[in-house]
């Protein structure tokens, strides 16, 4: 019989949270630079994609911190455990800040032309886009920080997400092992 597996408790929701604004993040600037590169009704479309994946990956940020604080409330407390966590969360809430303050600005790059009804300004649909991409690049590095971070706590410290506890799985049948080695 098929089962879902059992919803995580919130703050085993960290894990599996926190990878998507990352990749939303990381992948907007590209559209930004398509947008600029094809111009055009293509190009505006690309700049309006890259505008929801910022929307999308801001609004993960903050639930990602939420999770996040909720995790970081059930690990251990030795010292350098504490000082690499505090990091992170202080990473964690500057990364929503700038990256709320980023997704506003390039909204406001995005749309301007609409309500200026000045469509075909190279300075806006060129100039802009690319010298935002500059500002985003600082953004950028400090969620990888912020990420890097959270990836030491997991890798080097061992902190894992407190979930539902692990069904047993049944070990399989001594006949279903298969040698795969070679005898000689």
């Amino acid at each position: 019989m098929i089962q879902l597996p059992p919803i995580p408790s919130w703050q085993a929701l960290h894990p599996l949270v926190v990878h998507f604004p990352i990749a939303l993040l990381l992948i907007a600037p590209l559209f930004v630079l398509a947008g600029v590169l094809l111009r055009g009704e293509r190009g505006r479309w690309l700049l309006i994609s890259a505008l929801a994946l910022m929307i999308a990956g801001t609004t993960g940020t903050f639930l990602a911190r939420a999770t996040g604080e909720a995790a970081g409330k059930v690990v251990g407390s030795s010292p350098q455990l504490h000082a690499v966590l505090e990091s992170h969360e202080e990473l964690a809430e500057t990364t929503s800040l700038v990256f709320s303050v980023l997704t506003v600005t390039f909204a406001a790059i995005v749309l301007a032309p609409r309500f200026l009804r000045d469509t075909q300004n190279g300075v806006v649909s060129s100039l802009l886009p690319l010298a935002f991409l500059l500002f985003y690049s600082a953004g950028a590095v400090l969620l990888m920080n912020t990420a890097h971070d959270g990836g030491r706590l997991v890798h080097e410290m061992g902190v894992h997400a407190v979930g539902a506890p692990a069904r047993p799985v049944a070990a399989a049948p001594t006949s279903a092992v298969v040698n795969t080695r070679d005898p000689d």
